[in-house]
């Protein structure tokens, strides 16, 4: 009689195991729900830079927030400016995650995202219509109308210049 009411009380452990455990997952599975869809969004993605309104439909701007962070932390994206982030790769030489692109393509994308306008700036112009030989670093970009975001990565920044309706200087 012993063995068989043993048997009996190891099915209920094993199923209250099960319960328990398939409870963990479930709660497990709520809780990254919301980081597993944007981190499939993020590495399926077209996109190279992502702010907080790509993610709206998923839910408000508090958890997003959240997991932007901990996407940070797990190396999936780098910050750029506020509210700004791109798509990481792991370097190579370094083993920390850096941008996919170069800053001056992910400010360009970044600014189209927030609606900014970007114009040549004076030094492309001036470099395509050879009045210079010297070649633009990229790192000056020419917008037409406010920004007041600052873009940058590791210490490397953009600046942003007023780009002028017409530049004629011929």
């Amino acid at each position: 009689m012993n063995f068989i009411i043993f048997i009996l009380l190891d099915d209920v452990v094993n199923l209250y195991y099960t319960y328990v455990v398939n409870l963990k997952e479930v709660e497990m599975t709520i809780k990254q729900t919301l980081e597993s869809r944007m981190s499939y969004r993020i590495k399926r993605g077209k996109a190279f830079v992502y702010v907080p309104g790509d993610f709206t439909d998923l839910s408000d701007s508090d958890q997003i927030g959240r997991v932007f962070r901990s996407l940070v932390q797990a190396g999936l994206l780098v910050k750029i400016g506020q509210g700004i982030y791109a798509r990481a790769k792991i370097s190579s030489l370094t083993g920390q995650p850096v941008p996919e692109k170069s800053l001056r393509d992910l400010a360009i994308e970044a600014l189209s995202k927030l609606g900014v306008e970007v114009a040549p700036s004076r030094y492309e112009l001036a470099y395509n219509s050879g009045q210079t030989t010297q070649v633009p670093t990229g790192r000056v970009i020419g917008v037409k109308g406010r920004i007041s975001r600052k873009i940058s990565y590791n210490g490397r920044s953009i600046t942003f210049e007023k780009a002028a309706e017409q530049r004629r200087n011929h």
